[in-house]
């Protein structure tokens, strides 16, 4: 697994961006290099294979990237968490909360099966908003999520909490940006 200095060059900060006062972490260099990405996946995966699950959950839009290529990597299924709209056949919607702003996420009917296990995927933990929803969204199917793992963590948003709150599952992240 490599270290988290090798992947904080690959993540951009915008600041000022979407609004005034937040430090944006933009992964997009990351997906930009092959090599990073790839070896941003392996390190990932090699995460997950702690745990036993069977289908990976993951947020609308950049944690369809993240999810999708460790869905692929390890052999899984993947659930999409839309936005609302998104969906021609929605079924649940978790609403949240998030640093400058509202929103919800929804899966389609029958997505998740009772007593499946799920991994939750995201490229980034900031307050735990988007996280939680899907937490909840896995519960509310009657599954149990088994862990949470994000590429980038921004701990002084106190994300951790917020997935406590909604479950206490493990969380694990690649890179840290600590009072940045």
């Amino acid at each position: 697994m490599k270290d988290e200095n090798y992947f904080k060059k690959y993540i951009a900060t915008i600041p000022n961006f979407p609004t005034e006062g937040v430090m944006f972490r933009d992964v997009i260099p990351t997906l930009e290099n092959n090599i990073v990405f790839k070896d941003c996946i392996d390190s990932l995966a090699e995460l997950a294979e702690k745990y036993d699950f069977s289908k990976i959950i993951c947020a609308d839009a950049r944690g369809f990237i993240f999810g999708s290529a460790l869905a692929y990597k390890l052999n899984k299924g993947i659930v999409l968490a839309r936005k609302p709209g998104k969906l021609p056949n929605p079924g649940l919607e978790a609403s949240y909360t998030l640093e400058y702003g509202k929103n919800s996420l929804l899966i389609s009917k029958g997505s998740l099966l009772e007593n499946e296990k799920i991994l939750v995927v995201d490229d980034l933990l900031a307050t735990g908003g988007s996280a939680a929803a899907l937490i909840r969204l896995v519960k509310m199917s009657g599954a149990t999520p088994v862990a949470a793992i994000f590429y980038v963590e921004l701990p002084d948003l106190k994300g951790r909490d917020g997935i406590k709150k909604a479950d206490d599952i493990p969380v694990h992240s690649l890179v840290k940006f600590e009072g940045e």
